[in-house]
């Protein structure tokens, strides 16, 4: 790596802190997160939460998948640096193999606070995404959880090296990681998740059902058979 990258590297990892920690600011105490798990709001006991589709699905949130007049609609709130979103990963992509060309599925941005290096990643996923190369990005970032989660140090030069590896527009992506609109594109879906009473990660709903907390396979295919049947 020259000496002008490393530069650019540690002046691109300063910005993401403060964008991150002024996000998270402005998000306000009361946007915080109670709990890593996900919860369903108060409610009869039996009741799952619901949402609505307008608040689930914004014009501008990103697909995984996308099928014309499609009955189902899959939405998962997740944070890149959250170990059960992890875990949850292989289920939502077994999920997505089964019923391609079948259901929806969308994620939203959710980065949890007490994970320093969530909102930066999921900057890096949107600028991934300006670009054409969500998918790859989102797995890329599970894929490799275990390697870069859960540290006190900036990740941002790990992830630049994920967008290389993806053959982005390099000046392209660390100047949209960085910026206003992409720091206020995640706090958006953050604030839709607040709205819809996420209160952890993952928190995934079917055709704005709130599902249990991290659905099992079989659980999450019951759901989409039984809206897929109506």
């Amino acid at each position: 790596m020259n000496k002008n990258l490393t530069i650019s590297l540690a002046i691109l990892a300063v910005l993401v802190i403060v964008l991150t920690a002024a996000a998270y600011m402005s998000s306000g105490p009361s946007s915080a997160p109670a709990s890593n798990g996900a919860s369903p709001r108060p409610g009869a006991p039996d009741a799952p939460a619901t949402a609505s589709a307008e608040v689930l699905v914004r014009e501008d949130s990103r697909h995984l998948d996308q099928v014309e007049d499609a009955q189902v609609t899959v939405v998962e709130f997740l944070d890149f640096e959250c170990e059960a979103c992890g875990a949850q990963f292989p289920v939502m992509e077994r999920i997505r193999e089964d019923y391609d060309g079948r259901i929806d599925f969308v994620i939203r941005y959710f980065p949890l606070p007490g994970h320093g290096n969530s909102r930066p990643a999921a900057a890096a996923v949107e600028a991934a995404a300006q670009q054409g190369a969500l998918e790859e990005m989102y797995a890329r970032m599970f894929e490799t959880q275990t390697e870069w989660g859960e540290s006190s140090e900036s990740q941002v030069e790990v992830f630049t090296g994920f967008a290389e590896d993806l053959d982005l527009d390099m000046e392209e992506f660390t100047a949209a990681m960085v910026s206003e609109e992409t720091a206020e594109r995640v706090q958006a879906d953050f604030d839709d998740g607040v709205t819809v009473g996420v209160q952890g990660t993952p928190t995934i709903f079917v055709n704005g059902v709130q599902t249990p907390s991290m659905p099992s396979y079989e659980a999450l295919a019951e759901m989409i058979d039984a809206e897929l049947a109506e």
